[in-house]
């Protein structure tokens, strides 16, 4: 039988706020335990919840950045359970009136295709606290810093059919959230996590299998081992004549496998209700239209412009739009070199023919080192762009080298390699290491004949039909320059002398 996989995700992004949602309690990572948690944090008697206004400007944030619906009333309900790092043995959260409705969605690209995610709600709600197994002798430690630290739950639809859609959505909302600045998005941190929803039924049916809900994945690579490993899971079960059971399940890394929690509760396991300590929530147009004037360009917005304006393929576009920082930086290239070489400033494409092309390849050249070079050496040494040792300015003093033949493309990767050891700028490096390029034909020709003299069976073999034999004289012409000599330059002499 062919399966059809199902999987929808619930996604908690902390919200950036200084305080927590119902109190002043400091929301900073990495206290003490226990040493950010106040008396409403704690549910001491007596105590009122009060609700954090910033909290509903990043929600209201998020809502607009996915063309969701804002309802203009929303309202807080206690949904309770007990577990022991949850002080008031409820949560306080939204459930029948959540501030961000239906009407949302975020497009991801898996492979070759893209497709559109829809947001079933996104509503906000308060931490828990947080159960500390280790180092206890048998025992269990309570931090309670995290709870009333405010959250917005990011519901969709199930409309992802694999593990890759799964993950490329969940990229992509990491790579929102962060860029509108509702959340850092550290996953380590427990800024960032993941609930995913799986199922499967037999292919050509519309009624969803039974699901399993697998909590809190808090890496991507995880996120997707996980999803494998559940589908196989219940297909297995299925094919062998046996039910899936609903319920929740945690993924063991070490073992790379899923395992029961505990059986799936529905909503009125929960006994939701209006928590009657918090008015509903109201929000005017004045508030959501201060919201929107705080937005950003957002990324699909700006890679739709990058591919319009500079001709970047989409996928280049797309990659260089992961980060609002690294958007940022590539701009800030492309205008450094280009105002340098230009009087004036480059058009932007369709403005003359001949000036829109050079600026489409100068963006394409800048593109090439921020996804290559720059990005390899930022993996490496574990830093995000922010923190790059070469700033924008300094990369664009490097790629004007390039473009005006001051050195190659393989030169310019060692003058990179100097600038991120801190040895200075461009310039500075090629003038010091010698490393200018040889444009002199005059000389490139002599390396040539040089070459061509000492190697009569090779020139024999090239004139006889042997085209690849080209590349040995190229390699010997570039060794002999020490990778000096002007690669079109050599190519074209090269070809003459060869034919002549």
């Amino acid at each position: 039988m062919q399966w059809e996989i199902v999987i929808g995700l619930e996604t908690h992004a902390q919200l950036s706020t200084q305080s927590k949602i119902f109190s002043g309690a400091a929301t900073a990572y990495g206290a003490a335990p226990n040493s950010q948690a106040c008396a409403v944090d704690i549910a001491l008697p007596g105590v009122l919840p009060v609700f954090n206004r910033v909290a509903a400007e990043k929600a209201v944030k998020f809502g607009l950045a996915v063309g969701a619906r804002i309802n203009r009333r929303s309202v807080f309900e206690r949904k309770n359970y007990f577990y022991p790092d949850l002080p008031k043995g409820y949560q306080i959260t939204q459930l029948e009136l959540p501030i961000v409705a239906e009407g949302g969605k975020l497009r991801i690209r898996v492979g070759d295709y893209e497709k559109d995610i829809r947001i079933t709600r996104a509503h906000m709600e308060e931490d828990a606290g947080k159960s500390l197994h280790e180092d206890f002798h048998g025992m269990t430690g309570i931090d309670l810093n995290r709870a009333g630290t405010p959250l917005v739950e990011i519901v969709t639809e199930p409309d992802m059919r694999s593990s890759a859609e799964a993950v490329a959505y969940a990229k992509v909302l990491h790579s929102l959230v962060r860029w509108i600045g509702i959340c850092d998005g550290n996953m380590q941190e427990g800024s960032f996590r993941c609930d995913a929803n799986v199922s499967v039924r037999p292919k050509g049916t519309e009624t969803l299998g039974t699901r399993c809900e697998i909590k809190n994945l808090n890496s991507f690579k995880f996120m997707e081992k996980a999803i494998d490993y559940e589908v196989r899971r219940q297909i297995e079960i299925l094919e062998d004549g046996g039910r899936i059971v609903q319920e929740t399940r945690l993924y063991d890394p070490d073992r790379d496998e899923t395992r029961s929690m505990r059986s799936k509760e529905e909503a009125n396991d929960y006994r939701y209700f209006p928590d009657p300590d918090l008015l509903p929530l109201v929000v005017d147009e004045a508030f959501i239209d201060r919201a929107r004037a705080t937005l950003p360009e957002l990324p699909q917005a700006m890679c739709e412009r990058f591919i319009r304006d500079y001709a970047l393929p989409a996928y280049d576009a797309g990659l260089l739009t992961v980060a609002r920082e690294l958007a940022a930086y590539f701009e800030d290239v492309v205008r450094a070199v280009g105002d340098a070489l230009t009087p004036s400033p480059l058009p932007q494409t369709g403005e003359g023919d001949g000036d829109a092309a050079r600026l489409n390849g100068m963006a394409k050249l800048v593109a090439n080192w921020l996804m290559g070079d720059l990005s390899a050496q930022l993996n490496k040494d574990g830093l995000e762009i922010v923190a790059s040792p070469i700033s924008a300015a300094q990369l664009a003093g490097l790629l004007k080298r390039i473009m005006d033949g001051t050195i190659s493309g393989k030169i310019a990767k060692e003058v990179f390699a100097a600038m991120w050891a801190g040895e200075g700028e461009a310039d500075a490096i090629i003038e010091a290491k010698g490393l200018k390029q040889v444009s002199d034909s005059g000389a490139i020709e002599k390396i040539v004949d040089e070459i061509i003299a000492a190697n009569p069976a090779q020139v024999a073999e090239y004139r006889g039909g042997k085209e690849k034999v080209f590349g040995f004289f190229v390699g010997l012409s570039m060794k002999a320059s020490k990778g000096k000599a002007n690669p079109a330059q050599l190519n074209d002499i090269l070809k003459k002398k060869l034919a002549s």
